[in-house]
């Protein structure tokens, strides 16, 4: 890392601020996108997940899922507010929280965030005309309005992560004297090597949370005995959809760990817990790694799996902690390791509930008759939140200390403003606030029959059936 020193001397245009509060700064971000992240993977996958029940209603004219999608079109446009909210108070702490980043590389990145602002006003127009027209437009034209709701989250979505990807493998610029002097955004955001695993992973982990989640509200309401062709088509299509998407995560999950070996190997070996250069690396299930040992203790260690799993090859070489210095590694080794664990963990069961639901349908055309399939559906809606958060403290605590990788500290980025305490602990009440108001107004939307989302006309060729739509 000797090479970066010119770079580091370069970096920070607006001097490099003393802030003592820089861990309050990282927390607060932490927790806006923990909060942020989940209503993301609802704008990726649920517009889909509704045009798709109404496009079963245009199809056989069913009141059954002509509500479905209704009512869930009224979740759709509740949670894009939320998303609204939670997305500006991001917006504002990329600008407060890391004035010296937004002012070195803002240009290289901007575009970025100015297509996404776009995506957004698209995305909030059409899902107005979509939600507030399904008894003023015709059919296909209502169908059509909802079209740009799912392309505008997914381009939405698609540039905030193409952000994220060059802040991880940075490229498209030129600086000199602690200044950007030649910016090529478009080569900065789409020339990496980074966004298109992270893109299909997000928006995979977007339908698995979104499916898992919807799946589960349903779940709940089939314990309880509530067993109307309603609600079974609201467990079997996000369920299908979540249980089908599972498996392939496994397959990108690989080809992104494959991507940050090679190009993050210190991430890696913090994923792992790999303190020396091995060949035929070893993988550790569990244990914590000890920093002056460097190596894991108490873990499950499997010979070779490393090195298998990073290069396809068991004999092959992983770079451990020791070819970097201390001060450029990540300072919670632990931390990006627990998360690490965490999602593989609860992927990998995501993919065994999926598979116990896709194999009892495929041989017996019909829901798993057992209780705990369905605790287990309830049980994987917070753990899928769980692993997406865990995916993204992989990400970002592994980066450090770098926010932009070999080229910014977030030391470096941090404002040098005070005040930072009382901010977080506002933001902590303007969450919890929010978290309120959001699961007050879901009650009041569930407490309603299902069949009173087909008054008022539109039920199609069995609308004298619509007051049936529970049955």
């Amino acid at each position: 890392m000797s090479a970066l020193a010119p770079i580091l001397a370069d970096a920070g245009a607006l001097g490099t601020p003393d802030q003592e509060h820089l861990l309050f700064a990282r927390n607060m971000q932490a927790m806006s996108l923990a909060v942020h992240i989940p209503l993301v993977c609802f704008g990726i996958a649920w517009p889909a997940m509704v045009l798709f029940a109404e496009g079963l209603w245009l199809r056989t004219g069913d009141p059954v899922y002509r509500a479905l999608a209704k009512r869930w079109s009224k979740v759709m446009l509740l949670l894009f507010a939320v998303g609204v909210v939670t997305g500006t108070i991001l917006s504002f702490e990329f600008g407060l929280l890391w004035p010296n980043f937004m002012g070195t590389y803002g240009e290289v990145f901007g575009l970025g965030f100015t297509l996404e602002g776009i995506s957004f006003f698209v995305e909030g127009i059409f899902i107005a005309i979509y939600v507030y027209g399904w008894d003023r437009l015709g059919r296909v034209q209502h169908f059509l309005a909802g079209i740009p709701v799912a392309i505008a989250g997914v381009t939405g979505s698609l540039m905030v992560i193409a952000v994220n990807a060059w802040m991880n493998q940075p490229g498209g610029f030129e600086q000199a004297g602690g200044k950007v002097t030649e910016a090529r955004p478009w080569e900065a955001l789409f020339g990496n090597g980074f966004v298109w695993h992270e893109l299909v992973h997000m928006y995979l982990a977007g339908y698995l949370v979104t499916g898992f989640i919807v799946a589960a509200v349903y779940a709940v309401a089939w314990l309880k005995g509530r067993r109307t062709r309603y609600h079974r088509a609201g467990l079997v299509i996000p369920l299908t959809i979540a249980a089908l998407v599972a498996p392939v995560q496994v397959i990108v999950g690989d080809w992104a760990g494959r991507e940050v070996a090679d190009h993050q190997p210190v991430k890696l070996a913090a994923m792992e817990g790999l303190g020396r250069t091995e060949q035929g690396a070893t993988f550790h299930i569990g244990g914590i790694y000890d920093a002056e040992k460097g190596e894991v203790e108490y873990g499950i260690g499997i010979p070779k799996l490393l090195s298998l799993l990073a290069a396809h090859d068991p004999t092959a070489t992983i770079q451990g902690l020791d070819q970097t210095p201390r001060a450029d590694q990540p300072d919670a080794i632990n931390v990006v390791r627990f998360a690490f664990q965490a999602m593989i963990a609860i992927g990998t069961g995501l993919v065994v509930l999926g598979l116990w639901y896709l194999v009892t349908w495929w041989r017996r055309r019909r829901l798993p008759r057992s209780k705990w399939f369905y605790r287990a559906v309830i049980a994987a809606a917070p753990l899928t939140v769980v692993a997406l958060i865990s995916g993204w403290v992989t990400t970002e605590v592994g980066r450090q200390p770098w926010i932009v990788y070999g080229h910014m500290r977030t030391e470096q980025a941090v404002t040098d403003a005070g005040g930072l305490p009382a901010g977080f602990a506002i933001l902590v009440l303007v969450y919890v606030s929010l978290a309120g108001g959001v699961v007050w107004l879901l009650r009041r939307l569930a407490s309603r029959p299902p069949e009173t989302e087909n008054e008022g006309g539109g039920g199609g060729r069995r609308d004298a059936a619509a007051s049936g739509a529970a049955d």
